[in-house]
């Protein structure tokens, strides 16, 4: 049997990446062919990302991926809840706006003084966060109704992508879920069952729900590159699958689990710490601890929560760049086993670390309100925000087992916060279980092995996570010193809840 090679573009926050990926029918071995920051504009008072700057850099990988010989298919995924809106004859009306924009600031108060706040959650099972698609169009309705009254289409990134290369106007499944637009009321009574767009809560907003495309599931033929992009390319016809176009989703494909008791930790830019169900989950306890159910893979949910995660250490690094401290996250994280332990520790779900800026100065500003001791110089602070974010983990972890009645066994960490060794440990002693780390470029593997099951290379996600154990190194952690985190997440406990 000839091997297969499939193209994973997987754009993240901070950086896109293109992968090749072959897979022999047993294992898939994975070559980076190209990868660049990933392009975001600040404009006046608003940020965008600079879409053709990003197509541009994917068409450098489809051309680079002619040394490649035979491409069996190509997918698409990126971070969830932005979008862009398209204008008569398919004209793209405005770059699209970042999730990070301040536009949505004190927005959803005003959703729900049109829609309750449990209405919507009871439809949607989507966590409130303020940067959700449904309070960026009604943000976007206010400041600019021009935009949103000449649109014809909404597309979400993976989506908008995947038209620039094929023409199709779709909604990959995974995608969809987590825009808080969205019903998956159906599912949960139907069982198994996608659910529909919330059509009256988007017309009660004033959204045209005509916008929204119709919903698709991953591992779907979506067509073929377009012929201007194989002429200007010269390239061939490659085919173009809907894979779980969500990162997340596709990172959760690919945790390498083997029985029943796992929780995955997708970490990158964000953390999201979750579990695998059959059905949407929505109750008043999941409301309460503001829980989230986004599609997976074959109509699973991904039940879940985000934390703000390595972002905070990634805006930390980026000002001590500014500063003249040229270190990577590697060296600063070593340098962090140096530092005092538990001097003081920060709600890394506090809104002052959302936005860009300077990281290390909120952080020692949030200390010295709370009545801390303030941390002082680069590893001080590192650790702090590594030692932070493992106490969040433990304390979203409880609120997991409580929702779902069952105890998890094993955390699985996946994407490229798995290499940091630090947060690891951390991790697996604050929660006192068993820690598994790794594949790292978990969305693009579960990208590339979706394409395979659309191939029939691979049968089901059974034999997809097998394929995963058996590619990819795997780092198992076992808790450390828990008396001594015990007492500190009581302190963490007291710090979050004052």
């Amino acid at each position: 049997m000839k091997n297969k090679k499939f193209i994973a573009i997987d754009i993240g926050a901070e950086s896109g990446r293109g992968l090749v990926g072959e897979f022999d029918g047993e294992k898939v071995f994975l070559k980076e062919i190209h990868r660049f920051p990933t392009s975001n504009i600040r404009l006046y008072s608003h940020i965008y990302w600079d879409v053709l700057a990003i197509f541009s850099e994917i068409k450098k990988i489809l051309a680079m991926s002619k040394s490649e010989g035979d491409i069996s298919g190509i997918g698409v995924t990126t971070w969830g809840v932005d979008y862009g809106l398209m204008g008569e004859n398919d004209i793209l009306l405005s770059n699209p706006f970042h999730y990070r924009d301040r536009r949505t600031e004190g927005i959803m108060e005003e959703v729900f003084s049109i829609v309750p706040k449990e209405r919507i959650f009871e439809r949607t099972g989507i966590q409130f966060m303020s940067f959700n698609t449904l309070f960026q169009l009604y943000a976007t309705k206010k400041e600019y109704p021009n935009i949103l009254d000449s649109a014809k289409n909404l597309l979400f990134m993976p989506d908008l992508l995947n038209f620039f290369l094929t023409g199709k106007k779709v909604a990959e499944y995974t995608i969809a879920s987590t825009s808080q637009m969205y019903d998956s009321s159906v599912q949960r009574k139907e069982g198994g069952v996608p659910g529909e767009w919330a059509t009256d809560i988007l017309e009660k907003l004033g959204i045209p729900s005509e916008l929204l495309p119709e919903v698709v599931p991953p591992a779907m033929h979506l067509g073929n590159l377009s012929e201007y992009i194989r002429e200007e390319l010269n390239i061939s016809a490659m085919p173009v699958y809907t894979v779980c176009g969500h990162d997340t989703a596709s990172a959760v494909v690919s945790v390498p689990a083997q029985d029943s008791t796992w929780a995955y930790l997708s970490s990158g830019t964000w953390s999201l710490l979750g579990t695998e169900i059959t059905q949407p989950l929505v109750n008043e306890k999941s409301l309460a601890y503001n829980f989230t159910n986004e599609g997976g893979y074959n109509k699973t949910i991904r039940f879940l929560k985000n934390i703000m995660g390595l972002w905070i250490f990634q805006e930390c690094r980026r000002q001590w760049l500014k500063e003249g401290h040229d270190y990577s996250y590697l060296e600063l994280t070593d340098m962090a086993y140096s530092a005092k332990p538990f001097l003081s520790f920060i709600d890394v779900n506090n809104g002052e670390f959302l936005f860009p800026g300077d990281m290390p100065k909120r952080i020692q500003n949030y200390c010295k309100a709370t009545e801390q001791e303030v941390p002082e110089g680069l590893a001080q602070i590192t650790r702090v925000v590594l030692e932070s974010l493992a106490m969040e983990y433990r304390s979203v972890m409880e609120k997991l087992e409580t929702s779902i009645g069952a105890r998890i066994e094993v955390l699985h960490i996946v994407g490229g916060g798995s290499q940091n060794k630090m947060l690891s440990q951390f991790t697996a002693s604050a929660l006192k279980k068993i820690v598994i780390a790794g594949p790292v470029e978990a969305t693009g593997i579960g990208n590339i092995l979706v394409q395979a099951i659309a191939n029939k290379e691979i049968a089901d996600i059974f034999q997809l996570r097998e394929v995963v154990r058996k590619s990819f190194p795997l780092f198992v952690y076992q808790p450390k010193d828990i008396g001594l985190w015990e007492e500190n997440y009581e302190r963490y406990q007291r710090l979050i809840n004052r």
